[in-house]
């Protein structure tokens, strides 16, 4: 790849040409969200490079990263290359939208996994559906299944929450909101956040709950550390490096049998806490559990008038 963010391959700024052949039929463009290598560039798939050459438009989450991976894969883009990233997504897509009108093929490429998953991409994808606009997709790896696979967790139903809040009141409160999820989670974590992260997760699914920490995966120092949540965070405090991946198991399925009045009491305070009202949050406990919303109801205020010790 020559040429700069913004401009075409031999340096001069240009619109894209209306009615391309990458168009579809109506004489609108197509948008196509691409994959790229989470770690190891020899995973890219195959359709890139074509994608790359063919776009009329290519908007790259990191322009210098999408350099190095043309380099790397021998490809030279065929049109424009624009940045488009979280600072400049808001205002950069209405441009691209009326690109996609006007009949281009635009790529979108972010620095590592699919676009649109915890990575620009969302907005693009919204505008291009509003407008009937063709939207497809270049399959590629994927931090999320990658990790999920190599965590020996099951993984037969799973929920992906992305990246915890930064702060720790805001991440402890998210974290109980999904203290009683039966399918396995998965969380994206910055290296430097993740024992703090790690000991939050203890603290809300409980220290004995099995989790797996990715790091680096498909890279050449790739690591997975399986064990329970409070064994992870202890590791983790003496700081480590890299991309990570968290998952963790689902909460156990409990029988009505071996709920006690304090474990529907927590139930209940934990749904208060994300912001559901107390009967919401007391009928919704009981409906979870198979037991009638009175049961719950009489252990709340039983709790609520129990000498505090």
């Amino acid at each position: 790849m020559t040429g700069s963010a913004d401009s075409s391959p031999d340096g001069t700024p240009g619109t894209p040409p209306g009615g391309t052949p990458g168009g579809s039929p109506d004489g609108t463009g197509t948008l196509v969200l691409a994959g790229t290598p989470i770690g190891d560039t020899a995973d890219a798939p195959p359709r890139l490079a074509a994608e790359l050459e063919r776009a009329d438009v290519v908007a790259a989450e990191d322009t210098r990263r999408l350099k190095r991976l043309t380099q790397a894969l021998g490809v030279t883009v065929g049109g424009r290359v624009v940045s488009y990233f979280e600072g400049n997504e808001s205002a950069r897509t209405p441009e691209l939208a009326d690109a996609l009108e006007g009949g281009a093929r635009v790529l979108l490429v972010t620095d590592a996994g699919m676009p649109s998953v915890s990575d620009p991409g969302y907005r693009l994808v919204a505008a291009a559906v509003e407008r009937g606009i063709r939207v497809t997709a270049v399959p590629g790896p994927s931090a999320v299944l990658t990790a999920l696979a190599l965590s020996g967790l099951p993984v037969d139903r799973f929920c992906f929450e992305g990246f915890l809040p930064r702060k720790a009141g805001e991440r402890l409160a998210r974290l109980r909101e999904s203290a009683e999820e039966r399918r396995t989670l998965v969380y994206f974590e910055a290296p430097h956040r993740l024992a703090d992260a790690l000991a939050a997760m203890a603290e809300a699914f409980g220290p004995e709950r099995r989790a797996a920490v990715c790091r680096e995966l498909t890279k050449t120092y790739e690591e997975v550390r399986r064990g329970p949540l409070e064994e992870l965070a202890a590791w983790a405090a003496d700081g480590v490096r890299g991309e990570i991946t968290v998952v963790v198991t689902g909460a156990p399925e409990r029988s009505a049998d071996e709920l006690d009045d304090d474990e529907l009491v927590r139930r209940v305070r934990v749904r208060e806490e994300a912001g559901e009202r107390r009967k919401e949050a007391i009928a919704a406990v009981a409906a979870d559990a198979g037991l009638q919303k009175r049961r719950v109801f009489d252990a709340v205020v039983a709790a609520k008038h129990a000498p505090q010790a």
